[in-house]
């Protein structure tokens, strides 16, 4: 039984704990624009350390492969903005079409209904509200400038700390020559799992654009393209794009068949996070669903869409950083080893 000051120094070592972690949290919030921008360019950086290695075996010199490597990662941003681009401003332009479409929804079951004209009053005011709202919620031209110097700054730290970071990266790693064959471990880990990842995204990709054809939505390669992006961000990604979905079908089409582009990318997407990730990336990784779960809505809630693109690098990183640590690998004692005869 502990004593009454034992018992203290662990309250005391507790609270010590909660503090410095609220802490910490705190600072990673309010440091957002700093700190989000620095993770994104370290986890590409990693991920990118596979090309760097092939490049140096070449004979290219780090400056010049560092070089690329920030060239090749900035086209295709490049590619992967302007192929979103039409997609997010098409949506945009349909907003005035999709309330005419939920009202015309509303009008049609509140004529199937009795005694319903009350309500129908009250949704088509509230839908006149709403897009009044949405209306005042865009950007203007002040808030769009007040933005851009932000994100320029935001890019320039992403840019800067990848390129220094693949460039220098064998020297950082030789501080710390006890744990540089655990982190190297932790970085290969993060490459597999982002190749394997960014292979099975570009199988759904192909698949949405395959299915949008056949169904006949306009711009189906540029919905393939979002499925590909937004499957990198778990759970939230697939959401966003299945709401997506459902408002390109009532934009585009009638009656049921308006239904049929969601069903299809929900029946794609279920398959393919069902059967296809845990089997390729299951077998390498062996993460709770719930730890995942919380991890990308911790990075949600702290930095936004960087943070939910991150979160997961990071965790795989930890741990397998944890996994290859040398404290994770107790040495066999002497005196209980075995003797050869």
């Amino acid at each position: 039984m502990l004593s009454h000051s034992e018992t203290r120094a662990k309250t005391q070592t507790i609270c010590m704990v909660l503090v410095a972690l609220v802490t910490v949290v705190t600072a990673m919030k309010l440091a957002m624009g700093l700190l989000a921008p620095v993770t994104l360019g370290l986890i590409i950086a990693i991920v990118a350390a596979p090309g760097m290695r092939l490049l140096a075996r070449l004979g290219v010199p780090r400056a010049v492969s560092a070089s690329i490597s920030l060239l090749i990662v900035a086209i295709i941003t490049v590619v992967l903005i302007a192929g979103l681009g039409p997609i997010v401003m098409d949506l945009i332009g349909q907003l005035p079409r999709i309330e005419d479409e939920i009202r015309w929804w509303v009008i049609e079951a509140s004529r199937a209904i009795r005694g319903l004209e009350s309500v129908q009053f009250e949704l088509e005011q509230s839908l006149a509200e709403d897009g009044e709202a949405m209306e005042e919620a865009m950007p203007g031209i002040l808030d769009a400038l007040w933005v851009a110097p932000n994100f320029a700054a935001q890019l320039l730290t992403f840019a800067g700390t990848f390129f220094f970071f693949t460039l220098t990266q064998n020297e950082i790693y030789a501080y710390f020559p006890g744990r540089a064959s655990s982190m190297r471990q932790a970085d290969r880990a993060v490459s597999h799992y982002f190749v394997t990842v960014t292979a099975i995204n570009a199988g759904l990709g192909t698949a949405v654009f395959a299915a949008m054809t056949i169904i006949g939505l306009p711009n189906p390669l540029l919905w393939g393209a979002a499925a590909f992006i937004l499957n990198f961000v778990l759970y939230l990604g697939p959401v966003m794009l299945l709401v997506a979905f459902g408002v390109a079908g009532f934009t585009e089409f009638n009656g049921a068949y308006a239904l049929l582009p969601a069903l299809a990318y929900f029946t794609l997407n279920m398959t393919e996070a069902q059967f296809v990730t845990p089997t390729l990336v299951g077998q390498r990784l062996q993460l709770n669903p719930l730890v995942v779960f919380l991890a990308i809505l911790f990075g949600l809630w702290i930095w936004g869409p960087i943070g939910g693109i991150v979160s997961l690098p990071v965790l795989v990183w930890t741990t397998a950083y944890l996994a290859h640590a040398p404290e994770s690998q107790p040495e066999i004692s002497k005196d209980i080893a075995p003797t050869q005869a």
